[in-house]
């Protein structure tokens, strides 16, 4: 009887071990939570073949078109004048920039000149004596000979006597060494070639100018050119002419211009082609710094999508039925931030934004397809109540 009471209870521990440790594994067991599948909220658009027009960035420091450098050609004091030689200071065309005093200079002028005054009164009994039909023609000349003004040009020689006798004389030989004189004294005043203004200067009134010196600059502040360096893709893209847009560094203020010269070499070294924009505008300055944006050519039936939207393979996202898929497509254009692409179907729908993790297969829900249904839910909810 002991024996089967002791089985009993040997039985019921075990029985009660099993509902313990069954009880314990329970306890351990978690329950894993169900995930709510997300679907990702898209940006789309829907595609409309056009014309795009290809604009190529660049950038450059205007230059005034008209623009010379100031050399002196002779050797003396500068003089004052009128005006200060200051850089601002406006001339018109044909004013005198700078005088240099030239006092000793003319006085071998005047001295050369009376020479050839001399010679001619010389040979002028001689004339009438053998060359009576061409001594009207010399007095005349004499009379309009004056010291003070530039040298007349010789009467013109009607036959080769008189050729012979005027320049067995020595007349001509005098004539052209005071022609070449007179202009050479002309160089000591220089002149403004057109009307501008100074931008540079390197000597003052009172200093002593020197043959070959640089005097400064003086320039036309009407018309700019801007030099910039194309890649030479774009070398069948730039026609003389074509429009082009600049824009200063803030982007506030627009100036229009053309191409005006495009240089027939590629730069060996850098591989790019070197382009010249014409502007005009009051409100320039030279070497201000712009950007430009070349209307290069238009490119039919494609279109302009942002440049992170283009996948590797030459391919980009496309929504079909809230499912994402890739289409293959054809770059013909890369800028900085965009690309312009051909064969896309009109009315595709593409990506408008780039969507982190996207893959072909995801489902996605596009932005106004949401938007639409909240305002739905929104007019149910309000009928309801």
């Amino acid at each position: 009887m002991r024996k089967i009471i002791l089985s009993c209870i040997g039985v019921l521990f075990i029985v009660m071990a099993v509902l313990f440790g069954k009880k314990i594994e329970n306890l351990k067991k978690k329950e894993k939570p169900v995930s709510e599948k997300v679907i990702q909220t898209v940006f789309t658009d829907t595609i409309q073949n056009e014309a795009v027009t290809i604009v190529i960035p660049a950038n450059g420091s205007l230059v005034a078109k008209r623009r010379v450098r100031l050399f002196s050609e002779v050797q003396g004091i500068f003089k004052t004048g009128k005006k200060l030689f200051k850089v601002g200071q406006t001339y018109t065309k044909g004013e005198a920039l700078i005088r240099i005093d030239a006092s000793e200079y003319y006085a071998s002028v005047q001295a050369s000149k009376s020479n050839l005054y001399n010679a001619i009164v010389g040979v002028m009994p001689d004339l009438k004596l053998d060359f009576p039909d061409v001594h009207p023609k010399w007095q005349a000349y004499l009379k309009e000979f004056n010291l003070e003004r530039t040298t007349p040009k010789l009467p013109n020689m009607t036959s080769d006597k008189e050729n012979y006798f005027i320049t067995g004389r020595g007349i001509l030989s005098s004539y052209y060494n005071v022609k070449n004189l007179e202009q050479r004294l002309a160089k000591y005043v220089i002149r403004a070639p057109f009307t501008g203004i100074l931008t540079e200067t390197l000597v003052s009134e009172g200093a002593l100018v020197r043959n070959g010196q640089n005097l400064g600059a003086f320039i036309a502040p009407a018309v700019f050119e801007m030099e910039v360096a194309l890649a030479k893709n774009y070398a069948d893209f730039l026609k003389v002419g074509a429009p082009v847009t600049l824009y200063d560094l803030e982007g506030s203020k627009s100036y229009l211009g053309h191409v005006s010269r495009i240089n027939g070499r590629i730069d060996v070294e850098t591989q790019t082609l070197t382009a010249f924009i014409e502007v005009k505008d009051s409100r320039l300055k030279e070497g201000m710094y712009l950007e430009a944006r070349l209307n290069a050519k238009e490119e039919p039936h494609a279109i302009e999508i942002e440049r992170g939207l283009l996948q590797e393979g030459q391919r980009i996202f496309v929504v079909r039925d809230t499912v994402l898929d890739v289409l293959d497509v054809e770059p013909v254009y890369f800028s900085e931030t965009k690309v312009v692409l051909k064969g896309v179907p009109n009315g595709t729908v593409v990506l408008k934004q780039p969507v982190p993790g996207a893959y072909a297969g995801m489902v996605v829900q596009p932005y106004s397809s949401k938007k639409r249904q909240h305002h739905k839910a929104v007019k149910a909810d309000q009928t309801s109540k």
